[in-house]
């Protein structure tokens, strides 16, 4: 046998011989998933819950999976710089967080796989075709209307007698100008008088407090937007001074002292997410995949908010709640 011949028979009876998880580690390809989020990093929990989703489906990061994240803190017009330089790494695949985030990627890129969520009615903001036939190249989880109903009515058992609610909402993202528009159809159906108050940037909160302070509701509800998330405590502490009873989209204002949320299971959500990620890796693409609709919602109930309030929580809320901070 030549010196040449003698190698590879050795390399080949090497690798043979060698530990099959050694071989498949050395051979396990890293996807890159890139992480767009219109908040500040300290507000990842969205990120930690796709990581977990994603970990239950084999995706280890550092060890399968790598992940760039990208953060706008609050401040939108960033994003789409931010979009450009996650698809300059050429990742796997683009995971946006909200419309904002997501119509910057979506202009950002035609060819990378994106993946939206915590975003409503992605067919009228222009991001899909339709629901059921994206096109293009996103899909997600996406909220689609019964929810903003859900939180009128929730107010209407905590105040039977309650009349009319202020809705702070952010006028220049769509989808919160359509989910105000959604809330005003179900507050018809209630016989509950809808105030909306669009805001155009930080400096919008305080005008729109001294007209609802001029209004006085008896209630205050926001859409779900980055720059209400941002300003979460101050218009709680706004809800406090003027005793409003409060329901927010998402548990973060709950948890600063605003009284109820109601809104989609982040974690759940995420999961749905994960399994759309996961088709796409596996070679599916974002056109055939139909959009999502939330399959949980979480009720949050703060029993503290309620005592400085002097009301009580109804039995019929407190046994669906999913969590109750006291």
């Amino acid at each position: 046998m030549s010196q040449a011949s003698r190698r590879r028979f050795l390399t080949a009876a090497g690798i043979l011989l060698a530990k099959p998880d050694a071989i498949a580690q050395q051979a396990q390809r890293v996807y890159r998933i890139g992480y767009l989020g219109a908040t500040s990093p300290s507000a990842r929990f969205h990120l930690d819950a796709l990581l977990d989703a994603l970990r239950r489906l084999g995706y280890i990061e550092g060890r399968n999976l790598a992940i760039e994240a990208r953060w706008a803190n609050g401040n939108l017009a960033s994003l789409p710089a931010l979009a450009r330089s996650l698809v300059a790494l050429k990742v796997d695949v683009i995971y946006t967080s909200g419309t904002p985030a997501s119509l910057a990627a979506k202009q950002a890129t035609s060819t990378i796989p994106i993946v939206f969520g915590s975003l409503a009615f992605p067919d009228k903001t222009g991001l899909v075709a339709s629901i059921a036939r994206p096109g293009g190249n996103l899909t997600g989880t996406a909220f689609l209307g019964p929810e903003y109903g859900k939180r009128l009515e929730l107010l209407r058992e905590v105040s039977p007698r309650l009349a009319s609610v202020a809705l702070l909402y952010p006028d220049k993202n769509p989808a919160s100008v359509l989910a105000m528009e959604e809330t005003q159809r179900w507050a018809k159906r209630l016989g509950i008088t809808l105030r909306p108050y669009g805001i155009r940037g930080s400096d919008g909160f305080e005008t729109a407090f001294a007209a609802m302070a001029r209004d006085r509701p008896g209630a205050l509800m926001t859409t779900a937007d980055p720059l209400i998330t941002s300003h979460r405590e101050q218009i709680v502490a706004f809800a406090v001074k003027n005793r409003l009873l409060s329901i927010f989209p998402i548990p973060e204002i709950v948890e600063a002292g605003g009284l109820m949320s109601y809104g989609q299971s982040i974690p759940a959500m995420l999961g749905q997410t994960a399994l759309l990620i996961d088709r796409i890796l596996k070679g599916a693409r974002p056109a055939d995949l139909p959009v999502e609709q939330p399959i949980k919602f979480d009720l949050v109930v703060n029993l503290k908010a309620a005592k400085s309030l002097g009301i009580s929580i109804p039995s019929s809320i407190m046994l669906r709640a999913d969590r109750m901070i006291e």
